[in-house]
């Protein structure tokens, strides 16, 4: 079912809207190996949210570097043949074996950079916050009297709380001492909603707690929702720890990036190298995190694929710490960046290195498109899951996608016209049946 998901992130829609249109599409239905064309549904739209729980973002990495071995090896067979070609002669004339290297020098060239896959959450407020907490609160209360057989409700003054909130919220500028009071009654409305909800919990002590999993869960992010906003009432600040921006997903935290379009964005954060095009994620966190950190790490792995120390590492300033520039020169890695310390008197550099360096220096945009083409291409600003592992699955799956059509690159034209030969052969052998007139092709 990997095809279904390479389809919605391709196409850019939802996961009802991708079966939809599979639907209808003979060519995505062939994509995905049917034998006949149908009408009816591949699988269910919730099916997706499955797959995701069970597809992690390292599986994905695994895919990406399988893909990454591949590309490799038809470029360096494409490059070993044009050799090849030019030098049969002169190897048939000296009968000299050319054995490698046993130390080889370093080779290829990787790019680093960290960026934030924005969560789609309404933009957090306190007061948008407290309000939703409160109007949450309300409905476990109206649940709990419900199975409770409660018949007078207990007072929770909620068309007052409301009116009071519309009439702060909608004011288009909020003055200080007025937005203050307003998350002051709000605070104290949601402290006696979730008073009551413990008052009537207590009420059943030997009982299990009538909430189902989703509402257990509601019930202990908006009490601590209300911690975290009495205490930052009380200190008069806008800072906690682990603050919460969004009931519905409470593993997303707030992330300041410092830039002009948003200095805060809300989201994962995501620690990416680039290697020949093809990107991987080394480092994945829902809280802030300095990327500087990962840059061995990133080095071993690219070693670890490639089998050689890259021969060049472009990144930005915030990776060049004393330890990595330690580190690379240990290796024999160049890298893009100034020296240390002071800049002398006179360059010594000749206008070709001042040129080579101003062309390496710039190559590292090519890890700024990879997220351009990421956010606009395929969503990677907007991720609608709504759990933590879901999410990370999302984010995985889009840039499995990018490497998939950057892999396509790499595929010379016979191997592709085989690949297609293949593809064309009608196998009859049945993985799993998906109804009475439809099969799909091992």
């Amino acid at each position: 079912m990997l095809g279904v998901i390479i389809i919605k992130h391709i196409m850019k829609t939802d996961d009802r809207g991708v079966i939809e249109m599979i639907q209808e599409n003979p060519y995505m239905q062939y994509f995905l190996g049917l034998e006949a064309f149908t009408y009816e549904q591949v699988m269910t739209p919730s099916l997706l949210v499955s797959i995701r729980k069970r597809i992690d973002l390292d599986v994905f990495e695994s895919l990406t570097d399988d893909l990454i071995r591949k590309g490799l090896k038809l470029k360096a067979g494409a490059k070993q043949e044009e050799a090849d070609t030019v030098t049969k002669d002169d190897e048939d004339e000296d009968g000299d074996d050319h054995d490698d290297d046993p130390h080889p020098g370093n080779k290829g060239k990787l790019q680093m950079d960290a960026t934030v896959c924005d969560a789609d959450i309404k933009y957090p407020t306190d007061l948008d916050l407290l309000n939703e907490s409160r109007q949450k609160a309300e409905e476990l209360i109206d649940e709990l009297c419900l199975k409770l057989g409660v018949q007078d409700k207990p007072r929770t003054y909620r068309r007052a709380a409301r009116k009071e909130f519309l009439n702060v919220s909608k004011m288009k500028r909020k003055p200080a001492n007025v937005l203050r009071k307003a998350i002051r009654k709000q605070i104290n409305y949601l402290k006696r909603d979730v008073r009551i909800i413990n008052k009537m919990l207590d009420t059943i002590k030997d009982e299990p707690i009538p909430f189902e999993r989703r509402q257990l869960k509601y019930f202990f992010v908006i009490q601590h929702l209300l911690e975290q906003q009495e205490t930052m009432y009380k200190k008069k600040s806008h800072q906690v720890e682990d603050r919460i921006v969004s009931i519905h997903q409470p593993h997303v935290r707030p992330i300041v990036r410092g830039k002009a379009k948003a200095k805060t964005e809300f989201g994962a954060k995501i620690n990416i190298s680039l290697l020949d095009g093809y990107a991987r994620v080394d480092h994945f966190h829902w809280d802030a995190f300095n990327e500087g950190q990962d840059l061995q790490s990133q080095v071993e792995r690219f070693r670890k694929l490639t089998g050689k120390y890259p021969e060049l590492v472009q990144v930005d300033k915030i990776y060049l710490t004393r330890e990595n520039r330690r580190f690379l020169k240990e290796k024999r890695i160049r890298y893009t960046g100034e020296p240390l310390g002071r800049k002398p008197a006179k360059e010594i550099k000749s206008k070709y290195q001042k040129r080579k360096e101003r062309r390496e220096a710039a190559e590292r945009n090519q890890v700024e498109g990879k997220f351009g083409q990421g956010k606009r291409g395929y969503g990677l600003n907007d991720i609608r899951a709504r759990l933590s592992s879901t999410s990370r699955s999302w984010i995985g799956a889009i840039i499995f996608v990018m490497n998939l059509i950057r892999h396509m690159r790499d595929i010379p034209l016979p191997y592709f016209v085989s690949l297609l030969q293949k593809l064309m052969i009608v196998r009859n052998i049945n993985i799993y049946p998906l109804g009475p007139q439809m099969k799909l092709c091992a």
